[in-house]
């Protein structure tokens, strides 16, 4: 499944190693944003799978990022990456919903890593809402039954015929 990442930093070399990275070890697209405003007007235009967001940058923090992305679209995964890492900025990140909290120097690995995670949860987590609606319209929801005896196949197979 091909994303669309968005990569923000405010420092360019940062920008151009992460894009490398990603560019290099994935199918992904990927855009990068020096300014987490300008990375905000991308979001509120345009869906991406996955932020992956400095945490100290001029006029707008990661996390302030982190939480105006998923007021936009609380389905985006974001990443938090850092050179100023501590514990309160690591637990915050994660309450206000951070998929992931990586401090800087990083090896490639662990971004690559970390991609593939947040790829896997949200096909998994669409599969699950496509899932919930499809039971939910079929008439699952209205169907209980007690069994003091183990269930055999035809009458599991009779069962779901009734519904």
């Amino acid at each position: 499944m091909k994303g669309r990442i968005l990569i923000v930093d405010d420092k360019a070399e940062m920008l151009l190693l992460l894009k490398r990275i990603i560019t290099e070890g994935t199918p992904h697209e990927v855009v990068v944003e020096s300014s987490a405003l300008d990375a905000l007007k991308q979001i509120r235009e345009t869906s991406f799978d996955l932020i992956i967001t400095d945490l100290r940058m001029p006029k707008m923090n990661g996390i302030s990022l982190l939480e105006a992305a998923r007021e936009v679209d609380p389905q985006v995964s974001v990443v938090i990456v850092t050179a100023y890492a501590t514990i309160d900025t690591a637990v915050e990140a994660t309450h206000k919903g951070a998929f992931d909290y990586i401090t800087k120097p990083f090896r490639s690995e662990r971004i690559l890593l970390t991609i593939d995670k947040v790829m896997k949860w949200r096909e998994v987590t669409y599969e699950n809402r496509v899932l919930r609606e499809t039971l939910t319209g079929s008439g699952f929801q209205s169907l209980m039954a007690v069994s003091y005896t183990p269930l055999t196949l035809p009458t599991i197979y009779s069962l779901y015929n009734l519904v």
